[in-house]
């Protein structure tokens, strides 16, 4: 483990540091939200719901087109400078909270994160996975990408710790920060991964070897990387060469759609139902955060050695489903508490999955092959709100049809009960990376 965290110490204090800064701001987007848009009635504003639910569906499509696009990209031209391309974006639409809070600052906040999510969302774990990829053996990579997990998942402890003790007017400011210090540390520190003949920024993206007179001035590339800007065939050329690669992806997509919802609409559900504020959610999400930092960076391999990928992403998946059936009968914010335990498993499922892809795929492929996983995600995540927002809204509504608030967490757990049975059909393969010291 201690190799693989040398091999990979920039890249995980930048992941810390872009992580930071997203998470921080968390916490406090329920009460902003709801401030802004139904001042004085806490527990009923289905806006919240359908806004949120078309904003997600949105980044979500976008996201499923361009984090495989993305990915793509970066095994052509570098991890490096396209890893500084979302934590950039992200800090825009943070920035605009930090000036204010008001209805109108809301729908600013509001489109243009829209925009800039539907653009990068996904991405910037996926190139950090295919970084840590680049960078380790095969054997080493459930290893790798159970810390790269970890330190995200401390870095959403540290923000959401954060939260809990810093101003509302601060915390944006925090954010922001925090984005401006992770990309100039990417442009000092990290090194690029990818090893070409030539560098490719040297060059523009679109332009090809027929494009001119000039075309003799710039050296050849191989075959494999001297291409215009990947075609939508040439990312999904995955999905028919491996029956487990496309398993793994079905599963992904099945646990996206529960996963999609509790990310963007859970705390929205305990704010309806349990009337909590800010300092609960920080206080449950530090919980949460700490379990994802045990379970990635110690849970994860262990599990792996012993059990193996495919058993350990089972398990994860199950855990899973009973933690949402856990919290679709919770009658108190305690049993909430209580039931992120089982986080220690559940974040297993993401590591579980991207290694078992990782050694499904060339060496050269890592960053498309990460893409097309967040990329199913990420339309996965893009459904579930469409379909589950307005549901959960229902039933917190006085005109539900049926008394019981957390039908929506149990519809969603049937969907990770679905993943977790169609995961016991993947079939462990032999890695077919390239097992060279990278």
């Amino acid at each position: 483990m201690e190799e693989v965290i040398s091999k990979l110490r920039h890249l995980l204090a930048t992941v810390f540091l872009a992580g930071f800064s997203y998470s921080v701001v968390i916490p406090t987007m329920v009460d902003v939200t709801t401030d802004a848009l139904c001042p004085g009635r806490q527990d009923q504003c289905p806006l919240v719901f359908y806004l949120t639910g078309f904003q997600d569906a949105i980044i979500g499509l976008g996201a499923m087109v361009m984090t495989p696009w993305i990915g793509s990209l970066s095994d052509k031209y570098g991890r490096k400078n396209l890893l500084t391309l979302p934590i950039l974006l992200s800090a825009i639409p943070t920035a605009i909270f930090a000036f204010g809070r008001s209805e109108s600052f809301f729908y600013a906040y509001y489109v243009v994160r829209t925009f800039t999510a539907a653009l990068t969302g996904g991405t910037l774990s996926s190139l950090a996975l295919a970084y840590a990829a680049d960078k380790v053996l095969v054997d080493q990579r459930l290893s790798a990408f159970g810390i790269v997990s970890a330190f995200f998942s401390g870095s959403y402890l540290c923000g959401n710790l954060a939260a809990r003790f810093l101003s509302i007017d601060a915390i944006f400011q925090v954010a922001v920060c925090a984005s401006l210090f992770a990309i100039a540390y990417v442009r000092i520190f990290l090194e690029e991964s990818v090893s070409n003949k030539m560098d490719l920024l040297s060059r523009p993206i679109l332009k090809t070897e027929e494009d001119g007179d000039d075309a003799d001035d710039v050296p050849q590339l191989p075959p494999s990387t001297a291409k215009t800007i990947p075609s939508f065939k040439e990312i999904t050329s995955l999905l028919g060469r491996s029956s487990t690669f496309s398993r793994t992806l079905v599963v992904c997509f099945f646990n996206g759609i529960a996963l999609g919802w509790t990310q963007a609409s859970l705390l929205y559900y305990f704010k309806a139902r349990f009337l909590s504020d800010k300092d609960q959610f920080a206080s449950l999400l530090i919980l949460i955060g700490a379990f994802g930092a045990i379970s990635q960076s110690i849970v994860a391999s262990f599990l792996s050695a012993v059990i193996g990928d495919k058993n350990l992403l089972s398990v994860a998946l199950f855990a899973t489903f009973i933690n949402l059936l856990i919290l679709s009968i919770a009658w108190s914010f305690w049993v909430v508490y209580a039931s992120s335990t089982l986080f220690l498993l559940a974040w297993c499922v993401m590591p579980a999955a991207c290694s078992i892809a990782s050694k499904q795929v060339e060496a050269e492929e890592q960053g498309k092959a990460q893409g097309c996983i967040f990329g199913i995600q990420s339309f996965a995540c893009a459904i579930s709100p469409l379909v589950f927002n307005p549901l959960a809204a229902l039933f917190l509504s006085k005109n539900a049809p049926f008394q019981f608030p957390g039908f929506t967490l149990l519809c969603l757990g049937f969907f990770t009960l679905v993943a977790f049975v169609l995961s016991l059909t993947i079939k462990e393969n032999p890695s077919i990376s390239s097992e060279e010291d990278p």
